[in-house]
Protein backbone atom coordinates (compact mmCIF):
# COMPACT_ATOMS: atom_id res chain seq x y z
CA UNK A 1 0.00 0.00 0.00
CA UNK A 2 0.92 3.30 -0.83
CA UNK A 3 3.26 2.36 -3.71
CA UNK A 4 2.00 3.47 -7.41
CA UNK A 5 2.98 2.07 -10.58
CA UNK A 6 1.88 3.08 -14.14
CA UNK A 7 3.06 0.28 -16.42
CA UNK A 8 3.33 1.45 -20.02
CA UNK A 9 1.79 -1.66 -22.32
CA UNK A 10 5.16 -3.48 -23.67
CA UNK A 11 3.67 -4.04 -27.02
CA UNK A 12 4.72 -6.37 -29.36
CA UNK A 13 7.69 -6.31 -31.77
CA UNK A 14 8.05 -2.69 -33.55
CA UNK A 15 5.55 -1.28 -35.09
CA UNK A 16 2.60 -2.42 -32.97
CA UNK A 17 -0.45 0.06 -31.60
CA UNK A 18 -1.27 0.77 -28.33
CA UNK A 19 2.62 0.48 -27.00
CA UNK A 20 3.24 2.37 -24.04
CA UNK A 21 -0.99 2.77 -22.54
CA UNK A 22 -1.19 2.29 -19.05
CA UNK A 23 -2.57 4.23 -15.81
CA UNK A 24 -1.65 4.49 -12.57
CA UNK A 25 -2.83 1.63 -9.83
CA UNK A 26 -1.07 0.41 -6.41
CA UNK A 27 1.88 -1.73 -7.26
CA UNK A 28 1.09 -5.56 -6.56
CA UNK A 29 2.67 -8.81 -8.12
CA UNK A 30 2.29 -9.31 -11.76
CA UNK A 31 3.88 -6.76 -13.84
CA UNK A 32 6.75 -9.09 -15.35
CA UNK A 33 6.19 -10.86 -18.44
CA UNK A 34 2.67 -11.43 -19.92
CA UNK A 35 1.77 -8.00 -18.43
CA UNK A 36 -0.69 -6.12 -20.34
CA UNK A 37 -2.97 -2.94 -20.63
CA UNK A 38 -5.34 -1.03 -23.13
CA UNK A 39 -5.00 2.46 -20.42
CA UNK A 40 -7.87 1.85 -18.76
CA UNK A 41 -7.59 -2.35 -17.59
CA UNK A 42 -4.83 -4.35 -17.00
CA UNK A 43 -4.16 -7.69 -17.50
CA UNK A 44 -1.74 -9.02 -14.39
CA UNK A 45 0.50 -11.79 -15.45
CA UNK A 46 2.04 -14.23 -13.09
CA UNK A 47 5.45 -13.38 -12.98
CA UNK A 48 6.89 -9.82 -11.44
CA UNK A 49 10.22 -8.16 -12.58
CA UNK A 50 12.09 -5.95 -10.22
CA UNK A 51 9.46 -3.15 -9.18
CA UNK A 52 7.93 -5.09 -6.76
CA UNK A 53 11.56 -6.00 -4.30
CA UNK A 54 13.32 -2.57 -5.69
CA UNK A 55 9.72 -0.95 -4.17
CA UNK A 56 10.25 -3.09 -1.39
CA UNK A 57 13.62 -2.15 -0.50
CA UNK A 58 12.68 1.51 -0.85
CA UNK A 59 9.92 1.16 1.95
CA UNK A 60 12.03 -0.56 4.26
CA UNK A 61 14.61 1.96 3.98
CA UNK A 62 13.34 5.53 3.28
CA UNK A 63 9.53 4.57 4.67
CA UNK A 64 8.29 8.68 4.84
CA UNK A 65 9.27 8.83 0.71
CA UNK A 66 6.04 8.59 -1.63
CA UNK A 67 7.19 6.11 -4.35
CA UNK A 68 5.77 5.90 -7.59
CA UNK A 69 6.99 3.76 -10.65
CA UNK A 70 6.76 4.13 -14.55
CA UNK A 71 7.59 0.95 -15.95
CA UNK A 72 8.87 0.83 -19.78
CA UNK A 73 10.06 -2.27 -20.13
CA UNK A 74 9.94 -5.12 -23.00
CA UNK A 75 11.93 -8.01 -22.87
CA UNK A 76 14.59 -8.74 -25.51
CA UNK A 77 14.43 -5.52 -27.13
CA UNK A 78 18.15 -4.19 -28.62
CA UNK A 79 19.27 -0.47 -28.50
CA UNK A 80 20.57 -1.00 -32.34
CA UNK A 81 18.21 -1.29 -35.24
CA UNK A 82 17.65 -4.65 -36.15
CA UNK A 83 19.42 -6.43 -33.49
CA UNK A 84 16.45 -8.39 -32.06
CA UNK A 85 13.41 -9.97 -32.90
CA UNK A 86 11.84 -8.66 -29.88
CA UNK A 87 11.82 -5.26 -31.25
CA UNK A 88 14.37 -2.05 -30.28
CA UNK A 89 15.07 1.72 -29.32
CA UNK A 90 16.64 2.81 -32.01
CA UNK A 91 15.72 6.29 -33.46
CA UNK A 92 16.15 5.20 -36.78
CA UNK A 93 13.45 3.24 -37.20
CA UNK A 94 10.65 3.94 -39.71
CA UNK A 95 8.63 1.21 -40.77
CA UNK A 96 4.95 1.14 -40.54
CA UNK A 97 3.74 3.49 -37.96
CA UNK A 98 7.51 3.88 -37.33
CA UNK A 99 6.62 3.35 -33.16
CA UNK A 100 9.36 0.57 -31.45
CA UNK A 101 10.23 0.82 -27.65
CA UNK A 102 11.41 4.09 -27.45
CA UNK A 103 8.10 6.04 -28.39
CA UNK A 104 6.36 2.92 -26.26
CA UNK A 105 8.57 4.64 -23.63
CA UNK A 106 7.70 8.26 -24.17
CA UNK A 107 3.79 7.36 -24.45
CA UNK A 108 3.97 5.77 -21.16
CA UNK A 109 5.79 8.54 -19.71
CA UNK A 110 3.61 11.00 -20.95
CA UNK A 111 0.77 9.36 -19.32
CA UNK A 112 1.73 8.92 -16.10
CA UNK A 113 3.36 12.71 -15.99
CA UNK A 114 -0.10 13.69 -17.65
CA UNK A 115 -2.68 11.98 -15.12
CA UNK A 116 -1.19 12.93 -12.10
CA UNK A 117 -3.86 11.86 -9.09
CA UNK A 118 -1.76 8.56 -9.37
CA UNK A 119 -3.80 7.61 -5.49
CA UNK A 120 -7.49 8.50 -6.91
CA UNK A 121 -8.06 10.87 -3.88
CA UNK A 122 -9.29 14.26 -6.85
CA UNK A 123 -5.74 16.46 -5.98
CA UNK A 124 -3.22 16.04 -8.48
CA UNK A 125 0.23 15.15 -6.97
CA UNK A 126 3.30 16.53 -7.36
CA UNK A 127 5.45 13.96 -9.43
CA UNK A 128 9.60 14.64 -9.12
CA UNK A 129 11.44 12.06 -11.21
CA UNK A 130 14.32 10.27 -8.79
CA UNK A 131 15.83 7.90 -11.45
CA UNK A 132 15.96 5.66 -14.47
CA UNK A 133 16.64 2.50 -13.84
CA UNK A 134 18.18 0.53 -16.93
CA UNK A 135 18.66 -3.25 -17.24
CA UNK A 136 19.32 -4.33 -20.64
CA UNK A 137 22.22 -5.01 -23.41
CA UNK A 138 21.71 -8.84 -23.72
CA UNK A 139 20.18 -8.44 -27.07
CA UNK A 140 22.93 -6.27 -28.33
CA UNK A 141 25.82 -8.39 -26.86
CA UNK A 142 24.41 -11.22 -29.03
CA UNK A 143 24.40 -10.35 -32.33
CA UNK A 144 27.54 -8.62 -34.14
CA UNK A 145 30.49 -7.28 -33.22
CA UNK A 146 29.45 -4.11 -34.71
CA UNK A 147 26.79 -4.08 -32.59
CA UNK A 148 28.06 -4.18 -29.66
CA UNK A 149 31.03 -1.79 -30.77
CA UNK A 150 27.91 0.88 -31.05
CA UNK A 151 26.47 -0.38 -27.56
CA UNK A 152 28.40 2.61 -26.08
CA UNK A 153 26.83 5.34 -28.30
CA UNK A 154 23.84 4.20 -28.58
CA UNK A 155 23.51 3.32 -24.20
CA UNK A 156 24.43 7.28 -24.00
CA UNK A 157 22.12 8.52 -26.54
CA UNK A 158 18.93 6.69 -25.37
CA UNK A 159 20.01 7.74 -21.53
CA UNK A 160 20.10 11.12 -22.57
CA UNK A 161 17.08 11.36 -24.34
CA UNK A 162 15.08 9.44 -21.32
CA UNK A 163 16.64 12.29 -19.20
CA UNK A 164 15.25 14.73 -21.46
CA UNK A 165 11.82 13.47 -21.34
CA UNK A 166 12.15 13.69 -17.61
CA UNK A 167 12.84 17.01 -17.88
CA UNK A 168 16.43 16.58 -15.71
CA UNK A 169 19.61 16.78 -17.31
CA UNK A 170 21.16 15.34 -15.10
CA UNK A 171 18.76 12.42 -13.47
CA UNK A 172 20.69 9.61 -11.72
CA UNK A 173 20.76 6.36 -14.11
CA UNK A 174 21.82 2.99 -12.41
CA UNK A 175 22.44 0.36 -15.12
CA UNK A 176 21.92 -3.22 -14.57
CA UNK A 177 25.09 -5.36 -15.46
CA UNK A 178 24.07 -8.21 -17.44
CA UNK A 179 25.25 -11.91 -17.37
CA UNK A 180 26.00 -13.93 -20.05
CA UNK A 181 25.25 -18.24 -18.45
CA UNK A 182 28.57 -19.13 -20.02
CA UNK A 183 32.19 -18.52 -18.98
CA UNK A 184 34.29 -19.02 -22.02
CA UNK A 185 34.15 -18.14 -25.84
CA UNK A 186 32.62 -21.67 -26.35
CA UNK A 187 29.77 -21.57 -24.16
CA UNK A 188 28.74 -17.91 -24.04
CA UNK A 189 24.97 -17.35 -25.33
CA UNK A 190 25.83 -13.76 -25.99
CA UNK A 191 29.32 -13.54 -27.74
CA UNK A 192 29.77 -10.46 -27.39
CA UNK A 193 29.06 -9.83 -23.67
CA UNK A 194 32.47 -8.70 -22.21
CA UNK A 195 32.54 -5.68 -24.34
CA UNK A 196 28.86 -4.70 -23.83
CA UNK A 197 29.64 -5.12 -19.94
CA UNK A 198 32.99 -2.96 -20.37
CA UNK A 199 30.73 -0.52 -21.79
CA UNK A 200 27.97 -0.68 -19.01
CA UNK A 201 31.06 -0.44 -16.46
CA UNK A 202 32.63 2.40 -18.64
CA UNK A 203 29.11 4.23 -18.30
CA UNK A 204 28.96 4.71 -15.03
CA UNK A 205 32.33 5.46 -14.34
CA UNK A 206 32.45 8.24 -16.72
CA UNK A 207 29.16 10.11 -16.53
CA UNK A 208 28.34 12.14 -13.58
CA UNK A 209 24.81 10.48 -11.64
CA UNK A 210 25.75 7.11 -12.90
CA UNK A 211 26.12 4.06 -10.88
CA UNK A 212 26.13 0.23 -11.78
CA UNK A 213 24.53 -2.72 -10.18
CA UNK A 214 27.07 -5.68 -10.04
CA UNK A 215 25.22 -8.34 -8.22
CA UNK A 216 24.43 -10.41 -11.27
CA UNK A 217 28.12 -11.66 -11.47
CA UNK A 218 26.60 -14.17 -8.84
CA UNK A 219 23.47 -14.95 -10.30
CA UNK A 220 22.37 -18.64 -11.04
CA UNK A 221 19.99 -19.38 -14.35
CA UNK A 222 17.31 -22.13 -14.34
CA UNK A 223 18.65 -25.64 -16.43
CA UNK A 224 16.21 -24.99 -19.19
CA UNK A 225 16.92 -21.12 -19.83
CA UNK A 226 20.34 -19.92 -20.49
CA UNK A 227 19.24 -16.23 -20.59
CA UNK A 228 17.31 -15.22 -17.30
CA UNK A 229 17.97 -15.42 -13.79
CA UNK A 230 16.32 -17.53 -10.84
CA UNK A 231 13.55 -15.84 -9.20
CA UNK A 232 15.62 -15.58 -5.43
CA UNK A 233 18.21 -13.68 -8.06
CA UNK A 234 15.67 -10.93 -9.34
CA UNK A 235 14.74 -10.46 -5.56
CA UNK A 236 18.19 -9.35 -5.17
CA UNK A 237 18.30 -7.30 -8.25
CA UNK A 238 15.46 -5.13 -7.16
CA UNK A 239 17.32 -4.73 -3.43
CA UNK A 240 20.47 -3.75 -5.41
CA UNK A 241 18.57 -0.91 -7.57
CA UNK A 242 17.15 0.65 -4.66
CA UNK A 243 20.27 0.85 -3.14
CA UNK A 244 22.00 1.88 -5.85
CA UNK A 245 19.29 4.63 -6.09
CA UNK A 246 19.59 5.93 -2.53
CA UNK A 247 23.11 5.87 -2.58
CA UNK A 248 23.29 8.40 -5.69
CA UNK A 249 20.40 10.86 -4.03
CA UNK A 250 23.23 11.49 -1.39
CA UNK A 251 25.98 12.04 -4.26
CA UNK A 252 23.80 13.58 -6.93
CA UNK A 253 20.45 15.51 -5.07
CA UNK A 254 17.54 16.45 -6.94
CA UNK A 255 18.82 20.07 -8.41
CA UNK A 256 22.32 19.17 -8.28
Amino acid sequence: EGVYIYAGHPGANNGEAGGGLGYWTTLTPGFGIGFASDGETNSLSNRFGIELPFAARLHQKAPEKNIAIIKASRGGTSLALGASGYGDWSLDYSEGNRRNSYDNALTAISGAMTNRDIDGDGAMDVLTPRGILWMQGESDAAHTAETAAAYEENLTRMMNLLRAALWTDELPVVIGQIKDSGDTPETRVMPYSPEVIAIQNEYAASHKCATIVKVTEGFEFPEDDPWHYLSENYLELGEAFADAVLALETSCPPGD
